[in-house]
């Protein structure tokens, strides 16, 4: 890691998953909780990176990550993949849903298809992903569960209104969840990342000029790097947020 994290030695040996872990934010978050000590199982679907990624933390950890290849817009094969993880590490304690794309799209050119795909892999893998680990996380006493959400809908841009919906979506399954998953000692929380400078977002959509004015707009006058996310996530998924449900938390360098 390239920041310093804080120490939480009730992740040591606790199962974590993470959805979307081969890159960017999600691959921060497995090297995170691996050097936490945690049993982590990540799921993506491009073999390079996610490979790699495994390859790279080998060594040097207590238990080497392991990568399963699924589609997270696949439910079922998704649920089945999940399965698959709680045989291989145990009991699910933390669920991390990362997995999402944020294409930029037209008003005009949105399509019925192209809406549901759009909620598939931005939305609806959360609550399905909730749904296999409840039982796991009931059985080994609680869990937390971490949501991606984002600043986007809040800033009312106007460049993808499919994605702007699911994470707005988020926000509120979230709340609800909590609501039925805390007398089970489970809790769910909300992340909203503002801009963060993955190699995803630095090839596809932000140039400098694109950089710079964000950043104007931040009270910390820095990019943000996926590293900033690390920190905010193993804090909600450790003990000493114990007390903390149904929240969101913005990371955003004080934008809003």
């Amino acid at each position: 890691m390239s920041v310093s994290v804080a120490s939480y030695p009730d992740l040591r040996d606790r199962g974590v998953l993470i959805s979307g872990g081969g890159s960017g934010i999600g691959a921060a978050l497995v090297e995170a909780f691996s050097h936490q000590g945690a049993r982590v199982v990540f799921v993506d679907i491009a073999d390079g990176p996610s490979d790699a990624l495994v390859q790279r933390l080998s060594e040097g950890v207590a238990h080497k990550p392991i990568y399963l290849k699924a589609d997270v817009r696949d439910i079922e094969a998704y649920q089945a993949t999940i399965a698959l993880a709680i045989k291989a590490i145990g009991p699910i304690r933390v669920l991390v849903n990362n997995a999402a794309r944020d294409d930029r799209h037209d008003l005009s050119g949105v399509t019925p298809d192209y809406w549901d795909e759009s909620q598939a892999v931005n939305l609806r893998h959360h609550f399905f992903a909730v749904q296999s680990v409840a039982q796991s996380m009931r059985d080994a006493g609680g869990g937390s569960i971490i949501n991606f959400s984002s600043i986007a809908f809040k800033l009312n841009m106007g460049e993808f209104p499919a994605y702007a919906t699911a994470k707005a979506g988020i926000v509120g399954m979230t709340k609800s969840l909590a609501g039925r998953l805390g007398p089970d000692n489970i809790r769910v929380n909300a992340v909203l990342p503002g801009m963060v400078l993955t190699e995803r977002q630095t090839s596809l959509w932000l140039d400098e000029t694109a950089i710079e004015a964000m950043t104007a707009k931040q009270c910390l006058k820095r990019a943000l790097m996926p590293e900033d996310i690390v920190g905010p996530c193993l804090f909600l998924a450790s003990d000493a947020s114990r007390g903390m449900t149904a929240q969101s938390m913005i990371i955003d360098g004080g934008v809003l």
